[in-house]
């Protein structure tokens, strides 16, 4: 079987896992005891305004006819408008302005994960046993510890108070550029970057730095956990793969320190953490509802929060059916990550 026939038939298997979860969240949102026709009304409700809305939705016919609705227009990206939340905004529309805001922090997460956690953990699985291999392990073992609502909560604190603290000698809030401890990104500078980078270049930076910065601690605690995961994980990975036959045996071969590291050790570490690095993908990605919150991120993470607690059964929907699709891709581009680390893999038939 070739990588490309193999490949293919990931993403065949994996539309019945697509259906599957779409059925539950049907069900979860049909079933449970979210009532959108209260959450529209409010105060306001009465028996006859409540049934003449129902009727509207579409929420008085038959269970099976709803779920049927509820499938067709999911999988042919009909997504509908929002019943509570935004009334008569689309919901294109509102993971238009929402989204952005969460990849851009889970970008940063995972940027933080993978380039410091992977190489501490590389680091320290090369050098066992030393001090700086102690200091990584004992890093990496308080950041996996650490709780990200308790670290959220401290680092915003931390960041508030940093000019008193120093006696106004350095403040987060006027540090390169002036920014709030807790605000949205500003992402203005996505929209047509070629253009306006090349009107102003120096707007244009500003702009990008700012938008860093303003995601950088949400990021940073976000992160933190699959940090501390991927360091661990890396350094055991690295010390299972010094010891094992082939390596030895390339030694005896005169191989080179550098070669052997980089073509044998650091390759075959790497296939115990390609689970584990697209797992968290997708939960970084994914947001997280409680960070978003406290560094009023406002992103994805929120958006569904608020849709859950008011009702929006269609935007519930939506946003669950993007996140079966973003985690049913994270593990086919794991699969295939898998043909290209190991070769062995999908040509065994």
């Amino acid at each position: 079987m070739s990588r490309w026939q193999y490949f293919l038939r990931r993403v065949l298997m994996s539309i019945p896992v697509v259906i599957f979860g779409t059925t539950i969240t049907f069900a979860l949102i049909r079933l449970g005891p979210l009532d959108p026709v209260s959450a529209i009304l409010g105060t306001q409700y009465n028996p006859q305004a409540a049934e003449q809305i129902r009727t509207n939705l579409g929420l008085n016919q038959p269970l099976w006819s709803q779920y049927l609705d509820f499938m067709y227009r999911l999988f042919t990206f009909q997504l509908g408008q929002s019943w509570v939340i935004a009334p008569g905004t689309t919901a294109y529309e509102l993971i238009e302005i929402y989204a952005p805001r969460t990849i851009w922090l889970g970008f940063w997460s995972v940027v933080i994960a993978l380039f410091v956690g992977i190489p501490l953990g590389f680091y320290a699985g090369l050098n066992p046993n030393t001090p700086s291999d102690y200091a990584a392990s004992f890093g990496g073992i308080v950041w996996r510890a650490m709780p990200n609502f308790w670290l959220a909560i401290m680092l915003v604190t931390a960041l508030s108070q940093l000019g008193t603290w120093t006696n106004g000698l350095f403040a987060w809030q006027t540090w390169i550029v002036r920014t709030n401890v807790v605000t949205p990104p500003a992402l203005d500078f996505f929209q047509s970057p070629v253009e306006q980078f090349l009107e102003d270049p120096g707007g244009w930076t500003e702009s990008f730095v700012r938008a860093t910065k303003q995601i950088a601690p949400a990021a940073l605690v976000l992160g933190s956990a699959s940090m501390g995961n991927e360091m661990r994980i890396g350094r055991t990975a690295v010390l299972e793969t010094i010891n094992s036959n082939y390596v030895e045996t390339a030694r005896a071969k005169g191989v080179s320190g550098r070669s052997l590291v980089w073509k044998h050790i650091f390759r075959n570490a790497l296939i115990p953490l390609v689970p584990i690095i697209t797992g968290e993908a997708f939960l970084l990605l994914g947001g997280s509802v409680f960070v978003e919150t406290v560094f009023a991120i406002n992103g994805l993470g929120w958006l569904f929060f608020n849709a859950a607690i008011n009702g929006d059964l269609p935007l519930i929907g939506t946003l669950m059916f993007i996140f079966i699709l973003i985690l049913v891709g994270t593990n086919i581009l794991q699969d295939f990550l898998y043909t290209i680390i190991d070769p062995r893999v999908g040509y065994d038939g």
